[in-house]
């Protein structure tokens, strides 16, 4: 049966470094089999369709691919449209209220341990906000995340150490859940 999934590529095309095009991308994935494939802006964004593997088994072999093709490792979350659309629907913000640079969700390669985070200062960093869900952290920047304290607390190694962490705001949730519907 064939899926529909996003690729999300961590930290690629930012200040000039790590650099894919987007029609190369596009043609990588068409070379590893994938069909009906679409990027979404230039940060890493990757739309397609697939009957092979799970989650983890196409996010490696899009690293491997970007690594032979490019010459450098991404780390890369690969999501199904179900699940995006699920991340979405839980969102605990009000996120029809918000503009897109307001809420952010970082999707994460597994559950991170609540534990992780005990050490945060929740009530100190107010009025912005984080929740956990399922592999996914909810991130509300009343400022937008580059002037955020949360995100750069939440930016320390220890805290996802292990764990691969890619962003993106409400926007690109939005048109990713979109473009993976099936």
């Amino acid at each position: 049966m064939t899926k529909r999934y996003a690729a999300l590529l961590r930290g690629i095309n930012v200040g000039g470094k790590k650099k894919v095009p987007m029609p190369e991308l596009r043609s990588l994935l068409a070379e590893l089999g994938h069909r009906d494939i679409a990027t979404y802006l230039q940060s890493g964004n990757a739309v397609f369709s697939s009957a092979a593997g799970d989650e983890r088994t196409l996010a490696a072999g899009i690293e491997e691919a970007v690594e032979q093709t490019f010459g450098f490792r991404v780390d890369t979350l690969v999501r199904g449209g179900a699940y995006l659309w699920a991340v979405a629907d839980a969102c605990p913000f009000p996120a029809h209220t918000l503009q897109g640079r307001q809420l952010h969700v970082t999707f994460l390669s597994e559950r991170l341990p609540p534990e992780r985070l005990a050490s945060v200062d929740a009530a100190a960093l107010l009025p912005e906000e984080f929740r956990l869900g399922d592999r996914a952290m909810y991130l509300y920047t009343p400022e937008g995340l580059g002037r955020s304290k949360l995100a750069e607390l939440l930016g320390r190694p220890s805290l996802f150490k292990g764990v691969v962490a890619t962003s993106r705001n409400w926007n690109t949730v939005v048109k990713l859940v979109e473009m993976t519907r099936d």
